[in-house]
């Protein structure tokens, strides 16, 4: 089961949406209605897992040169 946000489509002028999260198989179509109130509603794209590529050889992909690496201070790739 995955997590999938959601948003009401505002109805009206000013109306504000209004995000909530739902558990769905990832086979199950995407929702258009809230489950309760029947608003129309619309899937969020959300950030998510990426996977690491590996460079030539096996090993992790090589850090820049001057030190450091391509992902930032304090992400814990070494």
């Amino acid at each position: 089961m995955a997590t999938y946000t959601y948003e009401t489509i505002p109805q009206r002028p000013g109306e504000e949406p209004v995000r909530f999260e739902v558990r769905q198989s990832m086979l199950e179509d995407a929702l258009t209605k809230h489950p309760q109130t029947g608003v129309p509603v619309k899937r969020v794209i959300t950030g998510g897992l990426g996977i690491m590529g590996l460079a030539k050889g096996g090993g992790p992909a090589a850090a820049p040169a001057g030190g450091g690496h391509r992902h930032g201070a304090g992400c814990g790739f070494r």
